[in-house]
């Protein structure tokens, strides 16, 4: 008899369980209807407004729009979302690099000012300035016959700079423009005597040789030399 009730008893709070739960479950359900029947109420009216304003933009088009032109673009759409999706990561990405790139340009304009302050301090721009002038009156100075012959001979004359800059001839150069600007305001002895006391310096006697070379050479090369010929 016991065991009778006590079974009674479990299966009556089984059921009291179940109806409890089916009650939850009941209430749930209301709730959500009720939920849902309210966002219903509140979206009708919106959704009436878009309605209307969507046929009422479509009748302006509607010459220019037929429905399978939407379609078609309906699916290209759909088709190409894979593209669409790159062109946003793309998009976003350039949105990473243009933050990105102000700090790095202000930082770079910031060192072009402060090298072209330098500049101008040290005379690179009144050097420029003064160098167009000098290309300037180059252009003007000479006419194209003058420049077709410069071309004609640019080899020689880069061979015969070239020869100039040698070490050897510039330290030559500039030992005798020393030379001559610490002896040009002396006082010099043109007698006779101190011409002829002159000449028994060796180094004199090599200069004189040197010189009267340097003048047979000069005179060999001028003997048929284009200017002569077109003098004569």
């Amino acid at each position: 008899m016991d065991t009778t009730l006590n079974e009674l008893t479990q299966k009556i709070d089984a059921l009291t369980a179940q109806v409890a739960y089916l009650t939850e479950q009941a209430q749930v359900a209301e709730r959500q209807r009720t939920e849902r029947a309210e966002l219903m109420h509140d979206l009708t009216p919106i959704v009436n407004q878009a309605f209307d304003l969507s046929v009422a933009q479509l009748e302006e088009v509607q010459e220019y729009v037929d429905l399978s032109d939407l379609l078609r673009l309906v699916k290209r759409l759909m088709r190409n979302g894979r593209n669409f999706e790159l062109m946003l990561d793309r998009l976003e990405s350039f949105m990473d690099l243009a933050e990105t790139i102000p700090p790095i340009t202000d930082q770079a304009m910031s060192r072009a000012i402060e090298m072209l302050a330098q500049m101008e301090q040290k005379g690179y721009f009144v050097f420029a300035q003064g160098g167009l002038k000098i290309a300037d009156n180059i252009v003007t100075s000479f006419s194209e016959e003058d420049v077709q012959a410069l071309g004609d001979n640019i080899v020689l004359i880069l061979q015969t700079i070239k020869s100039m800059t040698q070490p050897e001839i510039m330290s030559f150069v500039r030992n005798t423009v020393n030379i001559v600007d610490q002896e040009k305001d002396a006082e010099v002895d043109i007698s006779y005597r101190s011409l002829m006391r002159s000449i028994r310096d060796p180094n004199v006697r090599r200069g004189l040789a040197l010189t009267m070379r340097v003048l047979g050479t000069i005179g060999a090369q001028t003997t048929e030399s284009p200017l002569r010929a077109n003098k004569q």
